[in-house]
């Protein structure tokens, strides 16, 4: 692996219709550009971690705020992860195959940390959300490609017992990862049906997003690669005690854009002083911030670490 720092960015604009004619005519050229992609060590020289997400839309996850298909226009997705990407201190990227299969026709990606997403199959808002079975990213895929981690959602409902099936293979997955030795993040939540709406809302109660850490610390036979992604609790005070639970290293997630950006920003400063807390993994509150200035969101989130 190199540690040389990350080049300027790539344009902006992104051509979508020249993305369209390589994958038609030369698709060999993906595999191309990942085998010639530089590389460079999961921390760099600060010892920190920013990672932009944006395996959202693999889950059928489109909405930002009030806009439903906000991420379903795929120019301006690319377009604002290559800003964001571009931009002093951001280090890499989380996504599905076809987001990091573009940023690699874009070389975008070239001395950034490229984070592969795993299971998307616990689709937004479907009878079986919770049955999150592993349709992205295989072990062998994020090894093939020259990829350096990969990420798993892991979401729990004590009432579903469908909730041991996906507990089950993601144990599983953490293995192979290891056998590997390659780093895997896993996002773990308690979650609940909503008594009225029958929707799906994640815990974040001190005492939910600690047993959380338990568990997921608990998977597979050996925790030598899994890191974690976890949220910021509902009392950000909470958070000192929370993380004792486990010693494996953290990155705090972001979430969906609300109207006090400053206030979730004050948030992570306070959970970054955490021994355990390495980094931030955020996505569409820096790539679809409020106020439209993507660049402005992102140095402000860099600026944190």
């Amino acid at each position: 692996m190199s540690g040389t720092p990350a080049p300027p960015g790539p344009p902006r604009t992104v051509d979508l219709a020249s993305l369209v004619r390589t994958r038609t005519h030369h698709p060999e050229a993906i595999a191309e550009a990942a085998a010639r992609r530089p590389r460079r060590p999961l921390l760099g020289d600060a010892g920190r971690l920013m990672i932009i997400a944006a395996d959202h839309p693999a889950r059928g996850a489109l909405a930002v705020g009030d806009r439903k298909l906000a991420m379903a226009n795929r120019a301006g997705l690319l377009e604002r992860l290559c800003l964001a990407l571009s931009r002093p201190g951001v280090d890499g990227v989380l996504a599905s195959a076809d987001v990091l299969d573009d940023l690699l026709l874009l070389g975008a990606l070239d001395h950034k940390v490229v984070i592969a997403s795993m299971n998307r199959g616990g689709l937004a808002g479907a009878s079986f959300e919770l049955d999150d079975r592993f349709t992205g990213h295989r072990p062998q895929d994020i090894r093939r490609l020259g990829f350096d981690a990969g990420k798993l959602l892991l979401r729990i409902d004590y009432d579903d017992p469908g909730s041991l099936r996906t507990m089950e293979s993601t144990a599983r997955v953490i293995d192979e990862m290891a056998e590997r030795q390659l780093p895997v993040f896993v996002e773990p939540f308690l979650c609940y049906r909503d008594p009225d709406t029958g929707a799906l809302r994640n815990d974040l109660r001190a005492e939910a997003v600690t047993k959380s850490i338990a568990i997921a610390s608990g998977l597979g036979g050996s925790s030598a690669y899994t890191w974690l992604k976890v949220p910021v609790t509902e009392n950000p005070d909470d958070m000192v005690q929370v993380m004792e639970t486990s010693t494996l290293p953290a990155v705090l997630l972001g979430g969906d854009v609300g109207e006090d950006q400053g206030g979730a920003y004050e948030k992570w400063r306070g959970a970054l002083q955490l021994p355990t807390v390495q980094g931030l993994v955020v996505g569409r509150s820096l790539l679809y911030p409020a106020d439209g200035d993507v660049a402005a969101a992102v140095d402000t989130a860099v600026g944190l670490l």
